[in-house]
């Protein structure tokens, strides 16, 4: 097992993400904090602070918002530790360490914390774990209190949620007496292994343990639970014939499991913390289950953007080879699962099939959620999208043409700036003797190896050139670095020179007596490609997307007028700088046919073969599409 590279170590300088962490820093978390404070105009509340000031006895009122509204505070709250981190600033951090007071203060005596419980129904905690998020919002405020103790050595927020989780534990396991349940929305799984590893309580790990292989076990909990609620439901209220077992990832155990079904981000919560609690515990039978499942998403079940969840109906997993463009969920947050699910089961195996991945989802179809204005965000992400259709036609309502400001369950945009505040943890791990590197993003990274530590710097104009360099530090040590599946030919040189590294499970790696100053250079040619899909994948048949690199290309309206189906690509292809939209971004212009306007009004008339004239469309990083006002029209797949 291999260990990633503290966040704290690592200075992010790629021109590319350091426009997104200066998005996060000045744009993100300033917008959600007057989000979370009701403080946008036109825009509905978010009651999040207000629950906790009145649960603390601040304010007198009644609970508002959703029933996870505490988790939009505490994922604000860890996307600030984040930002602490690689940027200290102590005017936020005062106003962090406030709201810990706030959280403080509305904490009960037992260690009790949930605004919507202790405000609207004092009675009913923990009789409803399958649909309350109990256990998510306690998840997600003990990720923020690791990080926050992590970025700043303060421990308040570990200390209330540590016993909050003891009280969790006194209530939930397989002792005689307690609830043998688990959460209906997985999240206190990842969570608590984070715990664990900040305070070393075993306790925590042994009931993410518990949760993990409870969970499908029959007889099932979530039944059991219902009947003892007399079939009452909370999502509609009146009578609840039976649960949906596949939505919440408890129609089987997991180790049981071979296909991702039900709501997609609850899979990739559950999934991260499953991998997870694997490589701490050495768990093989559950690795290998990780494993199946991986490949099952990633083979069958996702969009060449990383997006899954094809299916609006519960925001789920459809089946294998169905991914429709225009109806497709993709949740934003479903992708950052993924994200961290990737970066789990790399520290159990440094396989490209992972980081590889990881790369196509933070370039595509993660920061595809968020307008490059920081404000603007997409729950859903289509890869195609006709705006009349959005309009008009209710199977597409759920998409939208443009990104709303802010929406009731704000889950996304807060997600997205802590995936982005943390990305430093992401790019490097190491093991007793080796350096791995995952991502190619320029900076520096003091990186543990051994009784040792690595300095290394890596610079590159990354994903839009393919020229990337590292500098090393003394020491003997193997160095390795991913070989992307997208490249068909690389070079390497190490000072200089021609080398060959040794390629194992996509890595190349150079294994020798390093000193201060030596430098390797990776030269992976970026031409531009036609993707098709499997044949299997109805939706995509005769079309293809644009690739180069690790980026999706997308045509847009803007740049190509309506009708993009009209549009058939013949091959030919130029890049070309054009910062209009982004700072030293690479579009394509690529050469096209389009079938020509009917000059009639008629319906259907006789297929005139060759009925076409040539023209030259522009393709667009997907990640960047509608961010102009005359976006009608958006197509990942195009006709060729």
């Amino acid at each position: 097992m291999n260990n990633f590279t503290p966040l704290k170590n690592v200075k992010i300088e790629s021109p590319f993400w350091k426009t997104y962490t200066d998005i996060a820093k000045d744009k993100i978390i300033p917008y959600q904090w007057l989000a979370i404070n009701d403080k946008i105009p036109d825009t509905a509340p978010s009651h999040a602070i207000r629950n906790f000031r009145i649960a603390a006895g601040l304010e007198e009122g009644d609970f508002g918002g959703m029933v996870f509204q505490d988790s939009d505070v505490a994922k604000w709250l860890e996307a600030v530790a984040y930002r602490l981190t690689i940027d200290p600033d102590a005017e936020l951090e005062k106003t962090a360490d406030e709201v810990i007071d706030l959280i403080g203060q509305a904490q009960e005596e037992d260690g009790y914390l949930n605004t919507y419980f202790q405000i609207k129904a004092p009675d009913k905690k923990f009789t409803n774990l399958l649909d309350c998020h109990e256990l998510y919002c306690a998840g997600h405020m003990t990720e923020a209190a690791v990080a926050y103790y992590e970025a700043t050595g303060k421990d308040k927020l570990l200390k209330i949620m540590c016993r909050y989780i003891d009280l969790i534990d006194s209530k939930i396991g397989p002792e005689e007496g307690k609830i043998k349940g688990y959460p209906g929305h997985p999240e206190i799984e990842l969570a608590l292994v984070k715990l664990y590893r900040a305070t070393g309580e075993k306790r925590y790990l042994k009931l993410c343990e518990f949760m993990v292989n409870e969970r499908g076990t029959d007889p099932n909990y979530f039944d059991q639970e219902l009947e003892a609620r007399n079939h009452i439901g909370f999502w509609g209220g009146g009578y609840q014939r039976g649960v949906d077992r596949k939505y919440c990832q408890a129609h089987k155990p997991i180790r049981q499991q071979t296909e991702a079904v039900g709501h997609s981000v609850r899979a990739g919560y559950l999934y991260t913390g499953c991998a997870d609690l694997a490589a701490e515990t050495g768990d093989e039978s559950l690795k290998r289950a990780m494993e199946v499942l991986w490949d099952n998403i990633t083979e069958k079940q996702m969009y060449i953007t990383g997006g899954v969840g094809a299916h609006v109906y519960g925001e789920a997993f459809s089946f294998n080879y169905h991914l429709p463009n225009d109806t497709v969920y993709a949740e934003t947050c479903a992708q950052i699962s993924m994200v961290f699910f990737a970066q789990k089961m790399l520290r159990m195996d440094v396989n490209r099939k992972y980081s590889d991945v990881m790369e196509r989802l933070i370039y595509n179809g993660t920061i595809s959620g968020m307008a490059l204005d920081g404000r603007h965000f997409f729950y859903t992400n289509p890869l195609s999208m006709w705006e009349e259709e959005t309009r008009k036609c209710p199977r597409v309502g759920h998409i939208h043409s443009k990104r709303p400001g802010w929406f009731g369950c704000a889950c996304c945009p807060p997600n997205l700036a802590r995936m982005i505040t943390s990305l430093g943890n992401y790019i490097y791990s190491s093991d007793e003797n080796t350096v791995y590197t995952h991502l190619y993003i320029g900076g520096e990274a003091d990186i543990p190896v051994g009784d040792k530590t690595v300095h290394l710097t890596q610079t590159g104009n990354y994903p839009w050139s393919g020229e990337i360099g590292f500098t090393l530090s003394e020491g003997k040590y193997a160095f390795a670095f991913r070989i992307p599946g997208w490249a068909r030919s690389f070079a390497v040189k190490a000072n200089g020179s021609a080398v060959s590294p040794e390629i194992r499970k996509g890595y190349a790696y150079i294994n020798r007596q390093w000193k201060d100053g030596d430098t390797v250079e990776l030269t992976l040619p970026m031409p531009v490609e036609l993707v098709e899909a499997n044949p299997l994948a109805r939706e995509d048949a005769g079309k293809a997307a644009i690739m180069r690199g690790p980026v999706v290309y997308c045509l847009e309206s803007a740049d190509n007028g309506d009708v993009l189906s009209a549009i058939r690509l013949t091959g030919e292809f130029e890049t070309y700088a054009d910062d209009s939209l982004f700072e030293g971004a690479v579009n394509i212009r690529a050469s096209a046919m389009r079938r020509r306007t009917w000059t009639s009004s008629e319906l259907y008339r006789t297929y005139k073969p060759g009925d076409e004239e040539p023209c030259t469309v522009t393709a667009i990083p997907y990640a960047f599409w509608t961010n102009r006002e005359d976006s009608r029209e958006m197509t990942v797949w195009v006709r060729v």
